[in-house]
């Protein structure tokens, strides 16, 4: 996603028709596409553990670009010309982005670690979403559906079940340690 911000490459139609194209998408862009670069190295335990400070400085870089693309975000959502579900999809992502990211940022100068990784786990399932959207995007292409149709459908499916999974695989990493302390 980068490519716009260096003007390259083709808004898609849907995107373009957004009412709150300029600048909203660049700042967007901007903020979204580092903390998705940037959060997976933030996932590396080799890497929290040898170099905590370049973990924290990358944390807040991360913590910067979700609430740049988030608050940018919920300003396109309400822009959206597929409609109030696409509003309501999109706006609802931003403001999950924001709060889940925000709850990590303050477990982690709380020194509060475990509650801390668990957003930022949660935080990371919707800064993905991105990646989710695109593959969706590419199987409604195959599929005999309006686009429209799809995309509205699609701002929740490209966040939600991210959500899910990541609550899941954290409800299920609890069961192991509560099992591995009762032994």
């Amino acid at each position: 996603s980068y490519r716009y911000l260096v003007g390259d490459g083709p808004v898609p139609p849907t995107i373009a028709a957004n009412l709150h194209l300029r600048p909203w998408l660049m700042v967007h862009v901007g903020g979204a596409a580092t903390a998705l670069l940037v959060g997976p190295l933030q996932l590396l335990a080799g890497l929290r553990a040898r170099r905590p400070a370049l973990h924290r400085l990358l944390g807040r870089v991360y913590v910067a670009g979700c609430f740049t693309g988030g608050l940018a975000g919920l300003v396109l959502a309400t822009g959206a010309s597929t409609g109030r579900v696409t509003t309501a999809g999109l706006g609802g992502l931003g403001l999950a982005w924001i709060a889940t990211t925000a709850l990590a940022f303050a477990a982690a100068l709380q020194r509060r670690l475990v509650a801390h990784r668990a957003w930022m786990i949660r935080s990371f399932a919707l800064t993905f979403s991105a990646v989710t959207l695109r593959l969706y995007l590419q199987l409604l292409f195959a599929l005999p559906v309006a686009f429209d149709d799809g995309y509205r459908a699609i701002s929740f499916l490209c966040w939600v079940p991210n959500l899910v999974a990541a609550e899941l695989w954290l409800r299920r990493e609890q069961a192991r340690r509560a099992l591995a302390a009762a032994a």
